[in-house]
Parts: structure tokens; C-alpha cells; sequence
């Protein structure tokens, strides 16, 4: 992977909103046709993933129904990165990237400029997607 690529993504709790933030295009898990949303990201344990405040999310069902997607990366380097989605099930798993994304949130600082309370740690794993994002080979990330 080139090197600005890996400096985009390696977000820390100190990365601000703009640099958490890509788009993902995905295909309709209905309609098949290509979706694309602006969505933030998430590093932890120097792995990437995609998951949203508590509630129900049309890009996980698409994700679930086709786990291949593109990440546009759109913030100190342009590039559409090939991927590939799994859902996180385990409990463990799930439990510890929470606490992690929670913990990253709720810096002193407020680096990401929210503007809300962060659910707790029950509500995220109660009613949070999560997927782990695996980048595909690519010859040319544009």
C-alpha cells in the first residue's frame, strides 16, 4: 500500500472528524445498485473498522448481503480502495473495539468535535453494526 494511504488511514484518538471521515460505496443489498455514504472509520489495534452510534444502518445489510465495497479515501490523499467487509459477531471482539471507539470518542480534547454524549458501552453492543474492513490488492489506487 503506498505510503499517503497508510498515513490516512492511521488515525489516532488525537485524528480530527475530517480525518476519520471517507466515504464507502456499496452495492444495494435491494436494488444492487452502487450506494455511497459518507461514514467515519475507526483504528483500533491497527486494524480498520466501519460501525455508527446505536441503531439500524442500510450499509451494514448491504455489506452483509455483498462484503465487497470501495473506501474513498477524500482527505489528504484521494484514492478508492477495493475492500472487504466481515461482521464482527464475538462478544469479546465486539466488547473490546467498543471500548476502544468509546474511549477514542471521549478524548479530553474532543479532537472529532462532537457535539453529544457518547452512548455507553451496553447501548453499542446492544444496537451497533460492526464490520472489520480487510483492503484488497490493488494495482492503482486512484
Amino acid at each position: 500500500m503506498r505510503a499517503d494511504i497508510e498515513r490516512a488511514l492511521a488515525i489516532t484518538p488525537a485524528s480530527s472528524a475530517r480525518e476519520r471521515t471517507i466515504d464507502i460505496t456499496t452495492t444495494g443489498a435491494r436494488t444492487g445498485r452502487a450506494r455511497r455514504i459518507e461514514i467515519w472509520f475507526y483504528r483500533v489495534d491497527g486494524e480498520i473498522y466501519l460501525t455508527t452510534t446505536p441503531a439500524g444502518r442500510d450499509w451494514y445489510a448491504n455489506l452483509l448481503a455483498e462484503p465487497r465495497f470501495t473506501v474513498h479515501l477524500k482527505h489528504g490523499v484521494r484514492a478508492d480502495l477495493p475492500a472487504v467487509a466481515t461482521p464482527v459477531l464475538d462478544e469479546a471482539t465486539r466488547r473490546h473495539v467498543f471500548a476502544s471507539v468509546i474511549d477514542d470518542l471521549q478524548q479530553p480534547s474532543d479532537p472529532a468535535g462532537l457535539r453529544h454524549a457518547v452512548p455507553p458501552l451496553e447501548a453499542w453492543l446492544a444496537g451497533s453494526p460492526l464490520m472489520h474492513v480487510t483492503f484488497e490488492e490493488a494495482d492503482d489506487a486512484r
